[in-house]
């Protein structure tokens, strides 16, 4: 049974609980590109961007493509964009280079510039 005097305290977490989970969700409805959508479809890039190399694997290129696919709206690109430049936020100045050609190499439009100073916020 319940302490009557925790009850209080058990409304104001449910009401906490309903509020965070409503919130939540609308997120999720606005932004469909999640950080590990974005990791799991550059995973192909990695060797190319780490470590350079002759050429750029074509599942690389499949991966930013079906990424841009997805990325319909604003908070999805500028999420994609966070998630990019957060994970090359240790990069060193070849790997930047190197990730920021691929855009070209791919043949794809990129909507933000490959650059740890790029301002995710402005992205379209």
């Amino acid at each position: 049974m319940l302490n009557k005097q925790l009850f209080p305290l058990f409304l104001v977490y449910i009401a906490v609980a309903v509020a965070t989970a409503t919130a939540s969700s609308k997120a999720a409805k606005d932004t469909l590109v999640t950080c590990n959508m974005v990791y799991s479809s550059l995973e192909p890039c990695l060797g190319y961007v780490l470590g350079g190399g002759l050429s750029v694997p074509s599942e690389c290129c499949g991966g930013i493509k079906s990424l841009l696919s997805t990325g319909r709206t604003i908070n999805d690109r500028q999420s994609a964009c966070k998630c990019i430049k957060s994970a090359g936020s240790n990069a060193n100045e070849a790997q930047v280079n190197r990730a920021a050609t691929l855009p070209r190499i791919c043949k794809t439009n990129v909507p933000f510039k490959i650059s740890p100073h790029v301002d995710c916020s402005k992205v379209n």
